[in-house]
């Protein structure tokens, strides 16, 4: 017997905006860190590398809970997991804002990890609900939000923080995301599910999945002290590759893969996953030292900034980046993939390189960090959208996934090399790292992001609607 399933409700403009308050609250609880990460780093008595396990845990978390939850959402419904999705990220925001002390922090930050999840889940629900052409808009908005509502964290955090406390700037934002949850929920009409196969989650897969993250992490900190303690470092190689051929092996096998490989060798997808690691690379390494330095006073560089002076600065790039979303879903739908992932990657290197030698005024840090936050818009929606449009509808969430999963990667890997550079740049008996700490930061992401040109020539040029 056939069960013919009923068309799905259209989306109201009213769900579509509620989705994207949601998405910059979650964007704001996921960046409170990263601007009052010099003032976390004093009244917990901790090291940069180590400052930047806060934010290195919440990816690692949101690696694994993000292809979970894209398959999930396919399977069960975007809205259902959504809102459940949702629930463990207020809890986190609690457990953050109540935290006495950084192992607690970390916990909270784990459970918050799972906020990254929410976008691949938007973007299952806008394109069940939506036609072809306003679904791309619709995800170019929810993903803008998002960004934009990073750069809304980045601003406030330090205010909140030095007029209240440290905890108030993980309450605000966690109370923004219940409110949002619970208004999505009333708004948004429930979607059908897409498949019901009886394959169970890859729990293998997913767990040599976090074995591969905390090992790569493990060895990027250990890296630099790779001189007085080999052995260690070596160790952490023969782990991490033996940790990405068992994921591979069962990847292959599994009925039911947490990411789908075959899917990932696709060319649109895995040179969309290449552009979007480079990006956020950039984008989460400028995220870590463009504070950092705000807030250092060393000879002859750095501005003692507080808190709150840092945010006023950054407050370009929160404009940059909340514009930059929809223009990537529009560029990508009048010009194509590859024409906004070139210009998002010439300005992310213009960007970089230009900061390692030019960063002793404010206006540098200033037009360096909104060039960085418009790059990070435009490529990651431009790819998403590229994404959505080349898969079939029932593998919205998994591609999308793969995206986010790349994303989160690169953020973690660009946040751990600038604490590992300025913990490595700092001279014995000094608090202040070096400025060619700094400068070396910028020129990594800059290099790196002219050496993925290669990648963007090979592109297709995507359709053009």
């Amino acid at each position: 017997m056939t069960t013919t399933l009923a068309p799905q409700v259209r989306m109201g403009k009213a769900a579509v905006w509620a989705l994207g308050l949601l998405a910059i609250s979650t964007g704001a609880l996921e960046s409170v860190v990263a601007p009052t990460l010099p003032l976390l780093q004093r009244e917990l008595d901790i090291s940069p590398s180590t400052g930047a396990l806060l934010n290195i845990v919440l990816a690692i978390t949101g690696a694994l809970v993000t292809p979970l939850a894209g398959k999930l959402g396919d399977r069960y419904g975007g809205k259902r997991v959504l809102i459940r999705l949702m629930a463990v990220v207020s809890v986190g925001g609690l457990v953050s804002a109540m935290a006495p002390n950084l192992p607690v922090l970390l916990l909270g930050q784990v459970l918050q990890g799972a906020m990254i999840g929410a976008l691949p889940l938007s973007f299952i629900v806008v394109r069940k609900h939506l036609p072809a052409g306003e679904s791309k808009v619709a995800i170019g908005l929810v993903s803008g939000m998002f960004v934009g509502g990073s750069m809304v964290g980045l601003l406030a955090a330090g205010p909140v923080a030095e007029a209240l406390s440290r905890h108030w700037m993980f309450a605000v934002p966690t109370f923004a995301v219940i409110g949002f949850t619970l208004l999505v929920n009333r708004l948004m009409p429930a979607d059908q599910p897409g498949r019901s196969d009886d394959a169970g989650i890859d729990w293998p897969g997913m767990l040599l999945l976090s074995g591969i993250l905390v090992t790569l992490m493990l060895s990027l900190a250990v890296a630099p002290d790779a001189g007085s303690q080999p052995l260690v470092l070596v160790a952490l190689l023969v782990l991490l590759a033996a940790f990405v051929s068992g994921w591979i092996a069962v990847e292959r096998r599994a009925a039911a893969p947490l990411i789908d490989l075959s899917m990932l060798a696709r060319p649109v997808i895995w040179k969309s996953c290449v552009l979007t690691f480079v990006i956020c690379l950039g984008t989460a390494t400028g995220v870590f030292l463009v504070p950092q330095l705000l807030d250092v006073s060393g000879d002859g560089y750095g501005f003692g900034a507080s808190a709150t002076e840092i945010g006023f600065i950054l407050l370009p790039g929160a404009v940059a980046g909340t514009l930059a979303g929809p223009a990537g879903g529009l560029g990508e739908r009048r010009f194509g993939s590859r024409a906004v992932a070139a210009a998002a990657v010439v300005i992310m290197a213009t960007a970089m390189l230009a900061l390692s030698v030019a960063h002793t005024e404010v206006w540098h840090i200033v037009v360096g960090k909104a060039l960085i936050a418009l790059a990070n818009g435009l490529c990651v929606t431009a790819m998403v959208t590229s994404i959505v449009s080349s898969v079939d509808e029932s593998d919205t969430g998994i591609a999308t996934s793969l995206i986010l999963v790349t994303r989160v990667l690169g953020s973690a890997v660009g946040g751990m090399l600038g604490g590992v550079l300025l913990t490595a740049g700092t001279p014995s008996g000094s608090d202040d790292p070096a400025e060619s700490a700094f400068a070396t930061g910028f020129l990594i992401a800059g290099v790196v992001a002219v050496l993925s040109l290669l990648v963007v020539r090979s592109m297709s040029k995507g359709a053009k609607k």
